[in-house]
């Protein structure tokens, strides 16, 4: 038998032929592509080390000739596999770590004793990992598995040491616009008697608006009426990475009924802070700005 990254394991029982299993080969073992595989399963998404046996057969991904596949674990340990990049949470923070102290994934996966391939998958695919590749990954990286795994999340971000050649960039408004719709939250500044606010808000965009929902006499409400100033951001502490968008313009009070159901029937989330929020509150961009960090 012999597979590569990608193809199918397939069991099957040798007596009614009815597949019992199957999953997703993610690392192979030994270059001419012969067991044992590590295979991730449909049914309980886990990765496990497997020796098929006769009931087992595996389905190729491509009918791509034998000679031009991929037969060494150098050849994928480097540079992205034919997968569409998306990696899990737990592949970003080993990647980033393993770049930081800039070792190759040949190396990586020496040190803590897996098949340079599967780090490759878990680095550009959701992947969940079992504790003693955890644990190997943590210990050549000289970390912790709770670290790998997000131990530190709660923690403010920024702690994280600047990336490599990071630059500064300005976004221009197409880009703002489009980094505005990909979020739910931000932050809308209001100015009291005691000062200048800032508070979250859930909000939507509508037709280029900023639109966020609240109840009368809040602070979110108090933005109506005035030149409002809103902000949005995203941070990627792992890879030291970020970037905000700044929306200025006139805010109002949605009061037209026709106007106010449309907004409660196309919004795509309830305020979290619960209760009654029946005020919709629209800010017209009249001026959007943005930057973002970028790094090597």
């Amino acid at each position: 038998m012999r597979a590569h990254i990608g193809d199918q394991l397939v069991v099957e029982s040798p007596s009614t032929g009815a597949v019992r299993r199957d999953g997703e080969i993610v690392g192979v073992a030994h270059e001419d592509g012969t067991p044992p595989y590590e295979v991730r399963w449909v049914d309980t998404d886990e990765v496990t080390l497997v020796f098929p046996g006769p009931d087992a057969h595996v389905q190729h991904f491509s009918h791509q000739p034998e000679a031009e596949r991929p037969r060494t674990e150098a050849a994928v340990s480097d540079r992205p596999s034919h997968w569409p990049l998306d990696p899990g949470d737990v592949g970003r923070r080993v990647a980033h770590e393993r770049r930081r102290q800039r070792l190759t994934r040949a190396e990586l996966a020496e040190r803590s004793g897996i098949s340079a391939s599967y780090l490759a998958y878990l680095e550009e695919r959701p992947a969940n990992p079992t504790s003693d590749t955890l644990n190997g990954l943590a210990g050549a990286l000289g970390t912790t598995v709770r670290q790998l795994r997000g131990g530190g999340i709660d923690l403010p971000p920024g702690d994280a040491e600047a990336g490599y050649h990071p630059r500064l960039l300005e976004l221009d408004p197409e880009e703002c616009r489009a980094r505005l719709s990909t979020h739910g939250v931000g932050r809308v500044a209001v100015t009291t008697a005691d000062g200048l606010a800032v508070v979250p808000v859930n909000y939507e965009v509508v037709d280029g608006a900023i639109a966020y929902r609240t109840a009368p006499g809040t602070l979110p409400a108090a933005a109506a009426g005035t030149d409002a100033t809103f902000e949005v951001d995203h941070i990627d502490d792992a890879m030291s990475q970020g970037w905000s968008v700044l929306v200025r313009g006139p805010a109002r009070a949605v009061t037209d009924p026709e106007a106010v159901r449309r907004l409660t029937k196309e919004a795509h989330s309830k305020p979290w802070a619960g209760g009654e929020r029946q005020l919709w509150v629209l800010i017209e961009p009249r001026r959007v700005t943005g930057r973002r960090i970028q790094t090597d």
